[in-house]
């Protein structure tokens, strides 16, 4: 199972803090995030990396993005 988060529309820390959030409450071992900029996309996926969680994909259309997280 997954969790998504939606942080279209909010800017930086909010889905990194988002993301954090989910990662620290452990309920899901697939976490996607959608945000809708390029600083978001890159600050999610190294903030899920500093937790020790992969970014399996990166999925892009239009302008938003689709970051797939697991937790290895």
């Amino acid at each position: 199972m997954s969790t998504t988060i939606d942080a279209r529309g909010l800017s930086c820390p909010q889905p990194v803090l988002m993301t954090m959030d989910e990662i620290k409450k452990r309920t899901e071992n697939e976490i996607i995030v959608v945000v809708d900029s390029e600083a978001s996309k890159e600050n999610v996926s190294r903030a899920a990396a500093s937790q020790g969680c992969g970014v399996r994909k990166i999925t892009q259309d239009g302008d938003e993005y689709r970051i797939t997280i697991v937790r290895d």
